[in-house]
């Protein structure tokens, strides 16, 4: 398949596998045969011949096979395919292959075929690791974290709440693609877009209120463009392929976020090794986050490949050959995606996926969200300051003055607001002091007691996704 050889998922061989590349393009010229026939252009004394045999040693004609006569003969791809299928049919059905075709109706026709099951793959393999979010976001969803904003200790989160905003992204990108992979359009339209064989040797004429070339295409399954020239219009594959990106760079960020984790310094996620596996070559000590490096950067990867598919956005005239070998390329995001899906659920040799087999080192996360105390709560603070009636900049005065007094004392937030900083606002008179303090929010100083619970709706909003997340694995498309 197109991409790294190191890097094959099983799951898309069937349908970008090199050799099984010529199968689509088997079923778009049969499709079209057979709707030949339909209409009363070939007779039914030739069509005859296209039996179920016929078509299934069309349909297996491989690449390797079109390759040596395209390289031998020909020098055209398409014509090496017709010249090989000819040699297997009947000579009354001979002069019918490919008939009244230009390469492109077939090629992205078929790629659109192509496309269309790969995403089956992907939609498949999306569907299992949501459904491994899904278990990972309710059982981690209580648990309190300190969150990070600017590789900065920010407000508490939940370990759930990280989870479910990954697989938020994975529900929304999924969605998209699906619809997108529903919007793949063919062409059966000619050389140029406008049908001039079909029209002017009298074939349009013999098929009704149905074009030939929507004939031929509610044989595959498909919708014709609105309008082509040589080429389908370029959306929507570009469409799909983006939305591929999109669900590979949110993979990419669960890697990213998942391998800083990991970093020894934080260590809240644990990586599962299984047995005989090591972090290097010299250093045994080391548990290397390898799993989610290759899911980044296959994500790194994938940037430069949808690069291919914008520069193929724009052709000269009706068509240019300079996209035709860029365009071979395509499928490699696929691939690159599919990778990714398959690196979170291989199994170990008890079939649980690896995504089911991260865990959370708890301990590690509350010695993290514990590490500057109440420091944490500088937001409420100034808040609760500003709803109790101080009528100054609450914010200037937990910053610089609170914050400062209790990296001296060694104290906390809270003590340093109410005993240093408060106090000398008001030039040490007590009275407006505890007249702020008694009209604070209920339940703040309970708050400040216990930094940890300050995590807002972060429960609430991981049951929410959950519940769009099993709507979606509800539905299908």
């Amino acid at each position: 398949m197109p991409g790294n050889p190191r890097y094959q998922p099983k799951d898309l061989q069937a349908v970008f596998g090199y050799d099984n590349l010529y199968r689509c393009i088997a079923e778009v010229e049969i499709a079209t045969v057979q709707t030949l026939a339909e209409v009363g252009i070939i007779p039914a004394s030739d069509v005859v011949h296209l039996t179920s045999v016929i078509k299934q040693e069309l349909l297996a004609i491989t690449t390797s096979e079109v390759d040596h006569v395209e390289r031998t003969e020909t020098k055209h791809d398409i014509r090496a395919w017709v010249k090989i299928a000819q040699a297997k049919v009947d000579p009354g059905l001979r002069r019918w292959i490919h008939i009244p075709l230009t390469s492109y109706d077939v090629i992205d026709t078929a790629r659109a075929l192509q496309f269309r099951r790969g995403h089956d793959v992907v939609s498949r393999l999306t569907r299992e690791v949501i459904r491994c979010f899904i278990d990972q976001v309710e059982r981690y969803k209580a648990v309190p974290q300190i969150g990070r904003t600017h590789g900065q200790h920010a407000l508490p989160i939940t370990v759930g709440f990280w989870l479910a905003t990954i697989l938020q992204r994975l529900v929304e990108n999924a969605k998209s693609a699906d619809e997108a992979s529903q919007l793949f359009v063919g062409k059966i339209a000619g050389a140029v877009g406008t049908y001039n064989a079909q029209v002017a040797l009298g074939i349009s004429e013999r098929c009704g209120s149905a074009s030939f070339e929507q004939r031929v295409l509610d044989k595959l399954g498909l919708q014709p463009a609105g309008i082509s020239t040589q080429i389908v219009p370029p959306e929507p594959l570009a469409d799909y392929l983006f939305d591929c990106l999109k669900l590979s760079a949110t993979l990419g960020q669960f890697g990213r976020d998942a391998r800083h984790l990991m970093r020894t310094e934080i260590g809240e996620l644990l990586e599962p090794f299984e047995a005989g596996q090591v972090g290097s070559s010299t250093m045994a000590h080391k548990r290397n986050p390898i799993n989610f490096e290759n899911i980044e950067g296959t994500w790194q990867k994938n940037q430069a490949e949808f690069f291919k598919v914008m520069s193929t956005m724009v052709s000269e005239h009706q068509r240019d050959l300079t996209g035709s070998c860029i365009a071979r390329d395509f499928p490699t995001i696929m691939v690159n995606l599919v990778s990714q899906l398959n690196t979170l659920l291989r199994p170990d040799k008890e079939g649980i996926p690896f995504m089911s087999r991260i865990r959370i080192d708890e301990e590690a996360v509350r010695r993290n969200l514990s590490m500057q105390g109440d420091v944490i709560l500088a937001e409420p603070m100034y808040i609760a300051l500003q709803m109790a009636g101080f009528e100054g900049d609450a914010h200037h005065l937990v910053n610089h003055v609170a914050l400062p007094y209790q990296q001296k004392s060694g104290g906390t937030l809270f003590d340093a607001l109410f005993e240093y900083a408060l106090p000398e606002h008001f030039n040490g008179d007590e009275t407006k002091t505890d007249e702020i303090f008694g009209h604070l929010p209920e339940g703040f100083s309970e708050l400040c007691e216990v930094p940890s619970a300050y995590v807002g709706s972060a429960v609430e909003k991981c049951e929410r996704v959950v519940e769009c997340a099993e709507l979606y694995l509800s539905q299908t498309f």
